[in-house]
């Protein structure tokens, strides 16, 4: 029997997290995926503790400091979960000859530019969120060169807290919500982020010479926040979930501690050309998790 394949997933009660634990892996991968109090990311004494009791294949990070707002005002928590989390992971791989794949965000760039973000465009974080994650990056890719930094964006899924559950708990008590309409991107799966996650490091483990550096995932297509919601309610309404009119608003009718990039759109192309990777449209995937959740719903 061949000798188990173990990888470790930081950030596991995460939305992605969740996801790369219910993905289908093959056999002979175990999973491990430690709570924060197990495995303290940003102690370098608790991650080398791991990798002396387990000889990990590969890291998946996908834990982070995700409260954009409350970063504005907890720096140090921030940087912490992610920068120094990071930094210490990719020491502790470097140094075990394994590769370390990290989930980043959109939030690296202003929302400036004209179309869409690609890996090689000029970041410049516009808060305390986008530039801890920003920093991330720098130690993952300087820390390992085996390494893959995922940016991705606008994350939903049937767990945690995310926009499209929000709309739908606010729905089932309002008939009408204001939504702003004024940020564009492109609303993506936690599964399908975990499924590229799954090709990526399955791959970094077989081939020495994988692909590095730096790349983007997104589900195909794009839209705004007021469009994203109108299409969660549409869905809904189908199958006689909750719903509700939008009425589309600029950003500056709803401010918030962090500025949000007014674009946030990304070009999965890259990812594609070099992992065979390719998304499904972000209407697919938002079709499937109001389908789940409403599932969930009615049989409660």
């Amino acid at each position: 029997m061949a000798d188990p394949v173990h990888i470790l997933i930081t950030g596991g009660a995460g939305q992605v997290g969740l996801e790369l634990q219910a993905a289908d892996w093959p056999e002979g991968v175990v999973l491990h995926a430690p709570t924060r109090a197990e495995l303290n990311l940003a102690d370098a004494a608790s991650v080398k503790a791991a990798f002396a009791a387990t000889p990990f294949a590969a890291v998946i990070n996908s834990g982070a400091h995700t409260a954009v707002d409350k970063a504005e005002a907890e720096v140090a928590a921030a940087f912490a979960a992610n920068a120094m989390g990071p930094a210490v992971l990719a020491d502790a791989t470097r140094e075990a000859g394994v590769p370390l794949i990290q989930v980043s965000t959109d939030y690296v760039f202003d929302g400036e530019k004209d179309g869409l973000y690609v890996e090689t465009d000029p970041v410049g974080p516009l808060g305390v969120y986008g530039a801890s994650k920003l920093a991330g990056e720098l130690a993952v890719r300087n820390g390992n060169p085996r390494s893959v930094v995922l940016r991705t964006a606008w994350v939903l899924s049937v767990h945690r807290a995310n926009f499209l559950k929000t709309m739908l708990r606010l729905a089932a008590d309002r008939p009408a919500l204001r939504v702003v309409e004024d940020q564009r991107g492109c609303p993506t799966s936690a599964r399908d982020i975990a499924a590229a996650l799954k090709v990526i490091t399955l791959r970094m483990i077989d081939d020495p010479d994988a692909p590095t550096g730096v790349y983007h995932f997104v589900n195909a297509g794009e839209t705004n926040w007021a469009g994203l919601a109108r299409e969660i309610f549409a869905l809904s309404a189908a199958s006689a979930g909750p719903s509700a009119t939008v009425e589309g608003i600029p950003s500056s009718a709803y401010p918030t501690p962090a500025r949000r990039p007014s674009n946030s759109r990304l070009s999965s192309e890259k990812l594609t050309r070099h992992y065979g990777v390719a998304p499904r449209s972000w209407q697919d995937a938002v079709a499937e998790i109001v389908t789940e959740l409403n599932a969930e719903r009615t049989a409660a």
